[in-house]
């Protein structure tokens, strides 16, 4: 199953781009499953609550509005009921149902419940309308690093004592709550587990809808980083709302100009790693399926391929050659990594690629078996290979959008070689 993340710029008209990508895949023959937490009258016909019961907008496209409110009342229910023996041990009164507000921070791990769940389903592509840029990067990457809380907090190794919890209630006569906090953090586990294993599937992609311009091109280098930092792979940029390349009114064709110079900086950023989809200005706001599959149409017809191929919007089904993906960075140096060293001054490089990365804005710190990274607002705590835990940092430099971390073995930690 192809999964498209769709974000983009605020404003950028994301939630219009992802119904008019869904409606294409499933003009071409894909079952497809849009998600949205809020995609308005984008498609011309109310949206049902609940993305596990989608309703049918179209032949071969199905819709549904991730519903914050009650993912948040079923969970929080769930979890009141789980803990059910120390509230009444506390005398404490339970919530009902209708007094539940859902709380900052809801609508996110909705969106991420609904990911993973819709991923088991049998659709050939499923579209999901994410929120902003730089807070879907955020929002991606929340998987893996609760779950880095969660073992640091709760260690596995600890977890083990959990089998003798029921005894030791039996004895003492009243619940012991680490049973319960034991088995909540393991269910959370796994459940993060299988978001996580979504967000770094090959056949998962980011699309990325911006409108051409200075404010847009600033956003987007600055994004690019945190995209190579988290391991999230781009198939499409979407230029939103191209203007016409001749125009009478020099307002308009001082906007164009605008556009255009933006448009060649992005060929030359994005392209070949992602493509480059123009699609151009309908002079209204588009409004229902006829105006979504007018953008598709008129997406093509600017690239000059042909409507049957699949290009503009569409996406394939599955991505034929699609490498899974692998952890970050690369290893290099002398000898061969893995191997122990013969010298004392033998030097391993880590390099990671942070295009956009500034050097002013970057900082590592070693904390253990983990590379702290952080650039700009981006942050992520890497695991480091099991080669390099064996040594030291001897310095890192930035080039070329290239981070290139260098490391020489502990002779204490090396095997001592004849």
């Amino acid at each position: 199953m192809r999964k498209v993340l769709v974000t983009g710029l605020g404003g950028a008209g994301r939630t219009t781009v992802a119904a008019a990508t869904a409606l294409a895949c499933a003009r071409n023959g894909s079952r497809t499953l849009f998600l949205s937490v809020d995609p308005g009258d984008v498609l011309g016909a109310p949206v049902t609550a609940g993305h596990e019961r989608p309703a049918r907008v179209a032949g071969g496209l199905w819709a549904a509005r991730i519903d914050a409110g009650a993912d948040f009342r079923a969970e929080f229910l769930d979890l009141q009921e789980r803990v059910s023996a120390a509230l009444d041990l506390l005398g404490a009164a339970r919530l009902e149902d209708a007094e539940l507000t859902p709380l900052p921070g809801s609508d996110q791990f909705a969106l991420l419940r609904a990911l993973a769940v819709a991923s088991r389903g049998d659709w050939d592509v499923l579209v999901v309308d994410m929120p902003p840029l730089r807070e879907t990067i955020a929002l991606l990457a929340l998987p893996e690093e609760l779950r880095r809380y969660l073992r640091r907090l709760l260690p596995p190794e600890r977890q083990a004592a959990r089998a003798l919890r029921p005894v030791l209630a039996q004895l003492a006569g009243v619940p012991m709550p680490a049973q319960w906090l034991y088995a909540t953090a393991g269910r959370w586990d796994t459940e993060l587990a299988g978001v996580q294993s979504v967000v770094e599937s090959s056949d998962t992609t980011l699309r990325i809808v911006a409108e051409p311009g200075p404010r847009a091109a600033a956003a987007l280098l600055e994004a690019r980083t945190g995209i190579a930092l988290h391991g999230l792979r781009v198939d499409l940029l979407a230029a939103n709302r191209m203007l016409p390349e001749e125009s009478a009114d020099p307002w308009i064709a001082a906007l164009t100009a605008q556009q255009e110079k933006c448009l060649q900086e992005w060929h030359g950023t994005w392209q070949p790693v992602s493509s480059i989809c123009e699609v151009p200005h309908l002079g209204r706001d588009p409004q229902g399926l006829d105006d979504l599959a007018l953008l598709h149409t008129r997406a093509v017809t600017a690239a000059g391929e042909d409507p049957g191929d699949g290009g503009g919007l569409a996406v394939a089904p599955e991505r034929d050659g699609a490498q899974p993906a692998g952890g970050p960075g690369r290893i290099t140096g002398p000898p061969a990594a893995g191997h122990p060293p013969r010298t004392g001054d033998a030097v391993y490089a880590w390099e990671l690629d942070l295009p956009g990365a500034v050097k002013e804005t970057l900082s590592l710190v070693r904390r253990g078996d983990e590379l702290l990274i952080a650039a700009g607002p981006f942050r992520r705590n890497l695991p480091l290979p099991s080669a390099l835990r064996r040594c030291t940092v001897a310095g890192a430099g930035l080039a070329d959008g290239v981070l290139k971390v260098r490391f020489t073995p502990d002779p204490g930690l090396w095997p001592r070689t004849p």
